[in-house]
């Protein structure tokens, strides 16, 4: 693709061209939909993600304040990719949030319950207490929601490293975790 071509479609784009958006439709969301479909996504997922990074694209190129040094259709599908890591790094705090709101008491709860899972926070605890003060302190960062981007300004850390020492460190403690004798009982009532 030319640079002549590449600012028609974005010029399509802005104007709200009916022809222009339906190639850019028909180029881009098999792309889009292999991406997010690879990464456990949903078909839904991935008319929601494309409608919203189309909404962003026409956003930024109206608003004047993007500088393509590439073509659209590889910007368009890293809009796309960063939309869908953002709405998996969401889920994943939700999961983990709702694993601490499900470890409070529930006044509904049985005793069992209660039980159970003050047990499963304890292990947690103390899996997470065994890891060393700088994996302890990126974990804090990622459940308090901060980006890969973040955490690295914080640790000094390149963002690449950032987000791969994180991984690590998840890995390591639900190995912890589940390797604890606590944790098979607590799954196996």
């Amino acid at each position: 693709m030319n640079a002549t071509k590449n600012q028609k479609i974005i010029a399509g784009i802005i104007a709200g061209d009916h022809q222009t958006l339906k190639v850019f439709y028909k180029k881009n969301l098999p792309a889009a939909r292999r991406l997010i479909l690879k990464y456990n996504g949903t078909t839904e997922d991935v008319e929601d993600i494309f409608q919203d990074a189309l909404v962003l694209l026409y956003h930024k190129l109206s608003a004047g304040d993007l500088e393509l040094h590439k073509f659209i259709h590889t910007y368009f599908i890293g809009i796309c990719k960063n939309m869908w890591r953002n709405q998996l790094r969401k889920k994943q705090m939700l999961e983990y949030n709702e694993l601490l709101t499900d470890s409070a008491i529930d006044p509904s709860d049985s005793v069992m319950d209660i039980i159970t899972k003050k047990h499963q926070q304890n292990v947690f605890n103390k899996h997470f207490d065994n890891l060393s003060n700088s994996n302890k302190s990126i974990l804090r960062l990622f459940f308090e929601e901060k980006s890969n981007r973040d955490i690295a300004d914080i640790t000094g850390y390149s963002e690449g490293y950032a987000r791969k020492k994180k991984c690590m460190i998840k890995e390591r403690l639900q190995k912890m975790v589940q390797s604890d004798p606590v944790y098979g009982e607590l799954v196996m009532c």
